[in-house]
């Protein structure tokens, strides 16, 4: 896809909407899931910062770069030229490509969070038949907002994946643990990969588009059936 990217803000007021849906002190959602990290931590493949650290980098690497914003991208771009019908299929593909019940779960419910918050904008463009789609993934629900707010695709995309990172690290600060100075060096230290990543997340053509981390999904189908759990299956 080779429509042009914007990545400044028109309207400043866009600024404060993106942190605002970045937002760890309101989160939507994602906070409650620790996409298999929990049972990582449990069967001793994640035991220590570094290891923590390996993972998340696998995550960024396989699954953030080549298939979550790939799609975010295209969510976007089919947002903002009003094509429902792109929009829907990139939408599906969002859940399909969760290879668990968990993780789809969890894209399901992030999308019906970011829905009940937009029901507070009449202003929006909230047609019943666009709720589907925006309903079924959260990916497709932060395109959409993101798009109707004005906020430039590439600020969306870090945003996003910092806010990713931040849950992650949260979470292993919990499970693995460590303490906060660590949890801060390990945030630093992952998110100034992002950039990097979201210039060959960018750039990837249509063929090129799905990801894959095996331990992470052999982690999630393990969590579901965990004995004692600190987040949601």
């Amino acid at each position: 896809m080779h429509t042009p990217i914007n990545t400044e803000f028109d309207d400043p007021g866009a600024l404060l909407r993106l942190m605002q849906l970045i937002s760890p002190s309101l989160p939507v959602g994602g906070f409650t899931y620790s996409q298999g990290l929990e049972w990582a931590v449990e069967c001793g493949w994640v035991n220590s910062p570094a290891a923590f650290a390996r993972w998340q980098q696998q995550l960024i690497d396989d699954q953030l770069s080549c298939l979550d914003w790939p799609l975010l991208k295209r969510l976007y771009l089919c947002a903002r030229e009003r094509d429902d019908a792109g929009f829907a299929r990139w939408a599906s593909m969002a859940v399909s490509c969760r290879e668990t019940h968990e993780l789809r779960l969890e894209e399901q419910q992030r999308g019906q969070a970011l829905v009940r918050l937009m029901a507070q904008w009449p202003s929006l463009p909230l047609t019943a038949d666009r709720l589907p789609a925006l309903q079924q993934s959260g990916l497709a629900a932060l395109a959409w907002l993101g798009c109707q707010w004005r906020i430039p695709l590439e600020p969306l995309a870090l945003g996003f994946g910092y806010s990713t990172l931040e849950g992650a690290v949260m979470a292993g600060l919990k499970l693995v643990p460590f303490g906060q100075q660590t949890a801060q060096g390990l945030l630093a230290a992952l998110a100034a990969t992002l950039p990097a990543a979201w210039q060959r997340a960018a750039s990837l053509e249509d063929a090129a588009l799905g990801g894959s981390f095996p331990l992470q999904a052999i982690a999630s189908a393990c969590h579901e059936t965990q004995y004692s759990r600190l987040f949601r299956s």
